[in-house]
């Protein structure tokens, strides 16, 4: 206790004297809190919006989602009885025909009267939502050149166009995905011709409590009276789960990017703090040789060093908490619900205790260091380097430093497997930049002899004692490597969505073909020119209830095969296995099968369910329960963008059911036009997606997506000049002593320059070429392990890594060196 009373002492008079040593201590942690503290604050304000408005969004306090079937009029009568109110909704795609012929894929909405029981549909026109009418996006009128009073057609309606959405409560509940939004009143869809039995249509019931009713009580009163019932029920604080498991799963990929501004940060203050110590190692020896406690000493400079830190993370914090202001304005048209900025303790405590276990991983192995050391070596210790043990108790406080911080990002991490990953990533990666530094240090000791003064200078400087060699190379690589790897995987996602894909894609995909127009269809696809193959297959929709007789709900499944028992799945039959299937266990049924019906099913979903051949799959089928037997499992090509199924039963029971066909269709993509006229025209109720568009969409989305990374990725590399400033700046003293002592015996400023470029440019080089080869071998390991998708080799982002990292590396080496050449020889000369 004496020792730390001593120790704050000390450390409050020497902090009278400013913090010049410490700033890069300072805004290294203010970088990296910053950037976490931004990130979890957005996804509380996300977080909190959903919450706020989750009945808006749902529509109601509770959803019956019925999926294609509709909810018995029982159900409904239940709900009214106990004081429900009811507003229906079905949803569903359809083409919309203008006036002049041109037409466009929308996503259907037919609402009854009561819609919405929560928030405002705006209409403009403002009116309301009632007779043969249809309202939609912006950007329909825009594409199709529709005015208000215009006639369009949907399926076999005709109806008027009414005006423009402009506010629609519910989107993030109903969102759209193959074309902007269309509402009609829901008495109108009867007209249209599209409810059609086996029609791609979801039914969902929106259910206004009375005032007081608890509506997770009332959803399990529910459920308990109608448990066998197929239709899920959501209440308002789940208004929309994907969208948060979306945002949960994007907020911890920005958080670990920002960790590693944390970390590369972390080198930082290990640099900083070691300067810093190196620059008062006379204060230090002297105060070891007046009897100075070796605790008291180590307290000290652990006071002054955490103070500095809780500044860098209140500075952080402050930080982070207006990026998250100006990326709630930036991204304000792409988030779900607008981010209801405040403060969220939660986020800003993570983030703060990010910043402190940081501080104290990489400060405690330096300050036990200075601590140790006897007064004379210290005093050595101002023209060359030393290598001390800190003692057991620094080395163990900083080993379970180490620990709380990586079970810290692993605990709070929506992905254990990916943080647990990241840790050991981040760890390999500073090991390989660490022997990368090792090796460069030799290989620059081995070219010592060469002739030419300018590089045998600069490569002796690489290698000398106390070199920082290691400190930039692992500072640098780590900010570079996390900008190629998000280069290069964005780079691959690109390659796939802009070539690859549309290249084995098909022209469209027809859905809601019925079964008496299936000959028709056939047809009108084969006459029109420019077609070369048509494919179709029968479609039912269907959910799976059980596998292996245990409820859906209670399956246990791998996180990336659990989206497979949520909601409705495509379902078809075939005698044969159709064309591309790849069956990789069992064997397909024969074509006169007649007995139970058999399935075969996916063998990546087999794996993450844990089950194989013989096992059942319960699927409810218009109400009723059918148990498939698994006769064999099949790699599964969804990137092919063909007709790919979770589920292909045997023929027979399901044959008999209720249901409509969907097919593809390939040729030359400029008779699109032509194909769609000829098909929609003939059979209205027939819809065709364009799989060109949709591609289209997913590469914005996953652009927006990149762009975030790369920005969260960009601190690192902020972080990584910050550490490579502090380095320059810790030896600008050598430097100048150098370049006052060549000017001295003659060397003109020429040669001082070039020798000190040629360090600067070597390392710089060094730590590119790296950081492009652990980049690269990242990025491979997303694509090919994480995405299943094939490797596309991108050297012009590597070669990018590399120029940037010399260009980098050389600007601060330039600016030192420039600074040192400035200096006069004679009062230095004189000082010593």
């Amino acid at each position: 206790m004496r020792n730390l009373a001593l120790g704050l002492k000390l450390a409050r008079r020497e902090l009278r004297g400013g913090v010049k040593g410490l700033r890069i201590v300072l805004a290294c942690l203010a970088l990296g809190v910053a950037a976490i503290a931004a990130v979890g604050t957005l996804r509380a304000g996300i977080n909190a919006g959903l919450q706020a408005d989750g009945a808006r969004i749902l529509g109601g306090d509770l959803e019956i989602r019925a999926g294609y079937e509709p909810a018995g009029s029982e159900a409904l009568d239940w709900v009214r009885a106990r004081g429900g109110v009811i507003s229906e909704v079905a949803l569903l795609r359809a083409m919309l025909i203008a006036p002049n012929g041109e037409r466009t894929l929308v996503e259907l909405k037919a609402a009854d009267g009561r819609y919405p029981l929560y928030g405002s549909l705006t209409l403009d026109p403002a009116q309301p939502l009632q007779g043969p009418m249809l309202v939609a996006e912006p950007s329909v009128a825009e594409r199709l050149g529709l005015a208000p009073g215009d006639e369009v057609r949907l399926g076999e309606a005709r109806l008027r166009f009414a005006g423009r959405i402009a506010e629609e409560p519910d989107r993030v509940a109903t969102p759209t995905v193959f074309g902007p939004r269309a509402i009609i009143p829901l008495d109108q869809l009867r007209a249209t011709g599209l409810a059609q039995p086996g029609s791609m249509i979801t039914h969902e019931y929106r259910i206004r409590l009375p005032q007081g009713v608890s509506a997770r009580a009332f959803g399990e009163e529910l459920r308990a009276a109608f448990p066998s019932a197929p239709w899920r029920i959501r209440r308002a604080d789940q208004a929309e789960p994907g969208v948060n498991r979306f945002l949960d799963r994007a907020a911890s990929f920005l958080t670990l990017a920002g960790l590693t501004a944390l970390l590369v940060g972390g080198i930082g203050v290990a640099t900083g703090v070691r300067a810093w110590l190196d620059a008062r190692s006379r204060t230090i020896a002297t105060l070891r040789c007046m009897g100075a406690p070796t605790a008291a000493i180590f307290s000290a400079y652990l006071f002054q060093v955490l103070a500095l830190a809780a500044l860098g993370i209140v500075i952080g914090l402050a930080a982070g908490w207006g990026l998250t202001a100006l990326a709630a304005w930036a991204l304000g048209s792409t988030l779900p619900v607008p981010a209801r900025i405040g403060l969220y303790p939660a986020p800003l405590a993570l983030a703060a205790l990010y910043g402190v276990l940081t501080a104290l991983t990489f400060a405690l192995w330096p300050l036990g260091r200075a601590g140790r050391i006897p007064g004379a070596a210290l005093f050595r210790d101002v023209l060359g380097a030393g290598g001390f043990w800190p003692g057991w108790g620094v080395g163990l406080a900083n080993a379970l430093a180490a620990a709380a911080l990586v079970t810290l990002v692993i605990v709070t991490a929506e992905q254990r497997f990916f943080a647990i990953a990241f840790c050991a990533g981040a760890a390999a990666a500073m090991l390989l930049f660490r022997l990368g530094a090792w090796a460069l240090m030799a290989g620059a000791r081995a070219l010592s002899g060469i002739r030419r003064p300018a590089w045998r200078l600069g490569l002796a400087n690489l290698h000398r004692p106390g070199a920082p060699t290691p400190i930039m190379l692992v500072a640098l690589g780590l900010g570079l490597t996390t900008l190629a790897a998000i280069a290069q995987i964005q780079g691959n996602l690109a390659s796939a969505i802009g070539s690859e894909m549309p290249a084995r894609a098909p022209n469209f995909f027809f859905i809601d073909i019925q079964p008496d127009q299936v000959a028709r269809f056939d047809a009108l696809a084969r006459e029109t020119p420019g077609v070369d193959e048509v494919r179709r297959v029968p479609s039912l929709r269907a959910r799976i209830s059980a596998v292996n007789g245990v409820p859906a709900e209670q399956v246990r499944t791998t996180p990336e095969t659990a989206w497979a028992l949520r909601g409705d799945r495509g379902l078809t039959y075939s005698a044969t296995p159709p064309p591309g299937t790849r069956v990789v266990e069992g064997a397909w049924w024969a074509a006169d099968h007649d007995g139970p019906t058999l399935v075969s099913f996916d063998a990546n979903l087999a794996r993450g369910w844990g089950i194989g051949l013989g096992d059942t799959i319960t699927v409810n089928v218009l109400g009723r329960d059918i148990d498939l037997k698994i006769a064999n499992l099949r790699n599964v090509e969804w990137r092919s963008l063909g007709m790919n199924f979770t589920l292909i039963a045997s023929p027979g029971l399901l044959s008999a059911a209720p249901h409509t066909h969907i097919a593809t269709v390939r040729g030359d993509p400029a008779q699109d036009q032509s194909l769609l006229r000829r098909i929609t025209d003939a059979l209205p109720n027939v819809s065709g997606i364009r799989v060109r568009e949709a591609l289209e969409q997913v590469g914005i989305l996953l652009g927006r997506i990149g762009t975030a990374l790369t920005a969260v990725g960009s601190i690192t590399l902020m972080a990584g000049a910050l550490v490579l400033a502090g380095a320059v700046a810790a030896g600008q003293q050598r430097r100048i002593r150098e370049a006052v002592l060549l000017k001295t015996v003659g060397a003109t400023r020429g040669q001082i320059l070039r020798a000190f470029l040629v360090e600067f440019g070597v390392l710089g080089g060094f730590a590119g070429v790296l950081a492009a080869l652990a980049g690269t071998a990242a990025a491979w390991g997303v694509v090919v392990g994480i995405m299943r998708q094939e490797w596309v080799f991108l050297p012009g982002t590597l070669a990018l890594t590399v120029a940037g990292c010399m260009l980098l590396v050389l600007a601060f080496g330039y600016a030192g060196t420039a600074m040192a050449l400035r200096v006069r020889p004679a009062p230095l000369l004189r000082n010593d």
